[in-house]
């Protein structure tokens, strides 16, 4: 009898043992099983720029999605390619992408500097093309800029229609036709400019933005919202402010554009003065914000560069080219835009 009991009680507990095994594996299953349905939520609720808005359009004074909802950028430039070349890499960008959480990139190249598109368009044209390729990769978008004042006509219109033959058929794409038309070119001589380089582009691109800037160094707003370019879709101009020295007046003349239906997307700008130094207006530069929000426009901080002493640089001199930078590495404008940038980031 006790040899019978004894295998009764082992038969059972060897039942009880297997079927609390049988109940963990099942807990553990399903654990793991929501935690990676958790994980693969969250991966696919963590939509690129791209994937989130994709081809981009203007309609009137607001710039659209695919699905034709207003739509709003917020991004950094890249400061001159001319001088600041070591920061013109992938790593660079898919850093502003990942922990700036920028939803676009201005890749400014030199075009009369020395070095510059003119004297070395093989160097210039690798760095502007490593950049564009980057934010492709990183599902962003990319202002391609003809960065001077002077036209440079001709080699403008080459340059464009070859940049459109590469990259026209991808969403990622906006141009910037000049940089800062300066305060002895006027808005027809300007407006003869775009009509020259608007067609060159829409021979291989018919959809991408295209972004046209106005004299006295892209203050001219006005000039332009009493006669803008027609005969053209999906067209911007951009106005350029540095808060120190650009307050409400400015503001005032985009309103006055806004009002008349111009489309404004601000390629450039920062709290300092125009010089890019001298001292930082936080209450100007808030209310630009403000007024951006406000209005639905998009904007650029400018620049990804390390020049000793000049506010309007983001990094401190020695900051890693290859992006991954640590707080100490970024200067006192470039800490307040990387936050600006990310409190965007967390509202989508």
């Amino acid at each position: 009898m006790k040899r019978k009991h004894s295998r009764f009680f082992l038969t059972l507990a060897s039942i009880m043992v297997v079927l609390m095994l049988g109940f963990l594996v099942s807990s553990f299953t399903k654990v793991d099983a929501k935690t990676i349905k958790d994980k693969v939520s969250i991966l696919r609720s963590t939509k690129t720029p791209i994937e989130k808005y994709g081809q981009l359009s203007v309609s009137g004074r607001y710039m659209k999605d695919k699905n034709g909802n207003d739509i709003v950028l917020h991004g950094q430039g890249f400061g001159w390619s001319t001088w600041w070349p070591q920061y013109w890499n992938a790593k660079v960008v898919a850093w502003l992408a990942s922990d700036w959480k920028v939803d676009v990139v201005r890749a400014s190249m030199g075009i009369d500097t020395h070095p510059g598109y003119l004297n070395d368009s093989t160097t210039q044209v690798n760095l502007l093309r490593t950049v564009v390729d980057a934010a492709i990769k990183d599902g962003i978008y990319v202002l391609i800029d003809w960065h001077c004042e002077a036209f440079h006509q001709a080699e403008a219109v080459a340059f464009f229609k070859k940049m459109a033959q590469i990259y026209g058929k991808y969403p990622n794409i906006i141009y910037e036709i000049i940089n800062e038309p300066n305060n002895t070119q006027t808005w027809p001589e300007v407006k003869n400019y775009a009509n020259a380089i608007i067609p060159a582009i829409r021979q291989y691109d018919k959809r991408n933005i295209i972004v046209v800037g106005c004299p006295f160094w892209d203050q001219k707003i006005r000039e332009v919202a009493d006669s803008p370019l027609t005969g053209y879709s999906n067209i911007m101009y951009t106005v350029h402010f540095y808060a120190a020295t650009h307050g409400q007046w400015l503001r005032d003349d985009c309103t006055y554009a806004l009002n008349k239906g111009v489309p404004i997307f601000i390629t450039e700008c920062n709290g300092s003065e125009a010089s890019g130094s001298g001292h930082f207006d936080y209450q100007q530069w808030n209310a630009w914000w403000k007024f951006c929000d406000d209005n639905k426009i998009s904007w650029i901080n400018w620049s990804v560069s390390a020049k000793p002493g000049e506010l309007c640089s983001i990094l401190k001199p020695g900051a890693p080219a290859k992006g991954d930078w640590e707080k100490s590495q970024l200067t006192e404008s470039g800490i307040y835009v990387r936050n600006k940038l990310r409190s965007y980031s967390n509202k989508r």
